[in-house]
């Protein structure tokens, strides 16, 4: 054989070598994304041959899917609409699936291994294999008090989000974004209408498709005076204890000088805890702020749950809607030290503060549940697919401690006394002792402040039923006092539904 001859052939059985390598490669770590992949026809086809099972609230199927003559056997329907998309997600058929819909894809379409038995039986009785169903923890009612306050809030905001917990479980009974979207086109088997509908979304500036709920961070204004005074307290500080104050304020190193929401608030030179809570005192805050000092404040800050990197909400167990952290920034000068001024602003929820409404949520659920702060959680229970089975059932858990029982009686003493007397007259409601905090939030010199509003409320025993936050993004004048109406009627809401309890 000449040399050309010989060197064709060499490499000819390179090309072969490396092809072969290749076809192994692919065979050993490539197939399952190759067969699983979203590109892939047979894939689809299988997945939708099985009827996927249903999400439900309080006895009411929220996605359900219904026979078609098509392909694709089954189509995705979402009877609950805009009302849940930012709970429940959906599940489309060539783009990605969001919400409990991804977070519970293997029990839904009934492929988990925990539905192994009920695949098997099906085989011997010849009986369709289905999905299982997830039932929720959210309350019916409470969710539409939400998302009905929210979408036609007084102040004609539109963006905002409303979180209700129980503080003695951590179960989500409302969670709502605005604006929000109808997740039905998204889940329809055209899929250029399908994508014509995600592009739509994905388009809008004021951004329907994102969880403002759990993703937004935002100045939380004079809600974060709660997590200054339980350090207050715990430094030695009652709700009786006489604080600096005054009509004004301004730190020895210089920055912007502190003013209250109007001059009638605080002008003497102390006033009590108490009344800097109640009324809002925000020169009492800055001062007590910077009697704390700032790594006393962010620890304590921390204990309530800012910068946890890995919450979840979803499941009890692993996985869940992703929690975007709370900061409350670095609160220093640049050479490390302690900058006074932006203390002082920190310890009025400005500066660098951010908060989540979730946060909002936990931090005044551990007030009313003792100092206990629960892990939350939305999936309540796992069915089988003709529900005989329970597979799982949540089993409630404190997440953390971030103050004592009596810490936390004083806070709760404090907030309720903010709506018996204060400024979050607006959350009160009939039968029940309610507490809570509002907070107006600087947005930027050239738009109008949020308006934020925490609280919870108690039973005629002391129990707490239910815990809240609203926020009403660039909301303006009166806008802490509109999110504590629509806070009132949530909690109100959710203590009338059994379901929500």
């Amino acid at each position: 054989m000449n040399a050309p001859l010989r060197r064709v052939g060499v490499v000819a059985m390179v090309l072969f070598g490396l092809l072969f390598a290749n076809l192994n490669w692919v065979q050993a770590y490539k197939a399952d994304e190759y067969r699983t992949s979203d590109y892939n026809g047979r894939v689809q086809v299988a997945e939708y041959d099985r009827k996927r099972g249903n999400i439900e609230a309080g006895g009411t199927a929220l996605a359900t899917s219904q026979a078609t003559d098509g392909n694709l056997k089954y189509l995705r329907t979402y009877p609950g609409g805009a009302e849940y998309a930012h709970v429940i997600g959906y599940k489309p058929v060539n783009l990605g699936d969001t919400g409990i819909e991804r977070l519970e894809n293997d029990f839904l379409a009934g492929t988990s291994d925990q539905l192994i038995a009920d695949r098997v039986k099906d085989m011997f009785t010849g009986d369709e294999s289905g999905g299982g169903n997830v039932l929720l923890s959210i309350s019916k009612n409470a969710q539409k008090a939400a998302y009905d306050g929210l979408r036609n809030n007084n102040n004609g905001v539109k963006r905002g989000a409303a979180v209700a917990l129980d503080p003695r479980t951590g179960a989500v009974q409302a969670l709502v974004s605005m604006p929000s979207f109808d997740p039905n086109p998204l889940a329809s088997h055209d899929t250029s209408e399908a994508s014509a509908a995600y592009n739509k979304y994905e388009q809008d500036p004021a951004g329907p498709l994102k969880n403002r709920a759990l993703a937004e961070v935002l100045p939380p204004g004079s809600t974060f005076k709660m997590v200054v005074a339980a350090a207050a307290l715990e430094d030695g500080v009652t709700p009786q204890t006489r604080i600096p104050a005054g009509s004004s304020w301004r730190a020895s190193t210089g920055g912007n000088t502190i003013t209250n929401a109007v001059p009638s608030i605080c002008p003497q030179s102390e006033v009590t805890l108490m009344t800097a809570v109640t009324d809002s005192c925000n020169t009492g805050f800055a001062q007590l702020g910077v009697r704390i000092g700032a790594e006393a404040l962010k620890e304590k800050a921390r204990q309530f749950g800012f910068d946890q990197e890995d919450l979840t909400v979803g499941h009890l167990g692993e996985g869940g809607h992703r929690v975007a952290p709370s900061r409350t920034g670095d609160i220093q000068n640049p050479d490390g030290g302690t900058d006074e001024a932006a203390l002082g602003q920190s310890a009025i929820g400005q500066r660098d503060v951010r908060m989540t409404p979730l946060q909002g949520a936990l931090i005044s659920a551990a007030v009313a549940n003792g100092g206990a702060q629960m892990r939350p959680y939305l999936v309540q229970q796992l069915l089988a697919p003709d529900r005989t089975t329970d597979y799982y059932t949540a089993r409630p858990r404190e997440l953390r401690q971030p103050v004592s029982s009596k810490v936390a009686g004083d806070l709760r003493d404090m907030m309720v006394n903010v709506v018996r007397e204060g400024t979050g007259r607006n959350a009160a409601f009939d039968g029940y002792t309610v507490g809570g905090k509002t907070g107006t939030a600087q947005s930027g010199p050239q738009n109008a402040d949020h308006g934020w509003f925490i609280g919870f409320a108690l039973d005629s025993k002391g129990t707490p039923v239910s815990a809240v936050c609203v926020v009403l993004e660039e909301a303006g004048s009166g806008g802490s006092a509109e999110a504590a109406r629509i806070a009132g009627r949530i909690m109100r809401a959710a203590v009338s539904d059994s379901g929500g309890r």
